[in-house]
């Protein structure tokens, strides 16, 4: 059983992050280029927003696909997808809603069962 919910854990990790991590990869080259002009929902200012979503979604996709720190690792994508659905794209047809909804479903997945034995935190713990 408790193989079972590792390989489910992989799976869901490495899958959801392979995927958020072609958003964040866009954002992160935006941001190493200079280009830094991005939508700002909250009032940060574009560039603290775009290095929070560049965070979120290349950096913490990164660390997910390793299994570093799991549980804590997919609070800032998910956080971005409650922005994202709440306010970014809340008059949105539901078509565009429902991919956001996908991706924080998983994180709040992966934040409920962790990284599983087929992680980095796992080969950490037992070292």
């Amino acid at each position: 059983m408790k193989q079972d919910i590792s390989l489910a854990s992989l799976i869901l990790r490495v899958s959801i992050s392979a995927m958020m991590l072609t958003h964040g990869y866009g954002k992160f080259i935006r941001l190493i280029s200079g280009e830094t002009s991005f939508p700002d929902p909250l009032g940060f200012g574009e560039l603290t927003t775009l290095v929070l979503a560049v965070f979120a979604e290349f950096v913490c996709s990164i660390l997910l696909i390793v299994g570093f720190k799991s549980r804590l690792t997919a609070i800032p994508p998910a956080l971005v997808m409650l922005v994202a659905l709440f306010i970014v794209h809340w008059d949105d047809p539901w078509r565009k809603q429902e991919f956001v909804l996908l991706y924080l479903v998983g994180y709040v997945a992966i934040i409920l069962i962790g990284s599983g034995k087929y992680s980095l935190d796992w080969r950490l713990k037992k070292s």
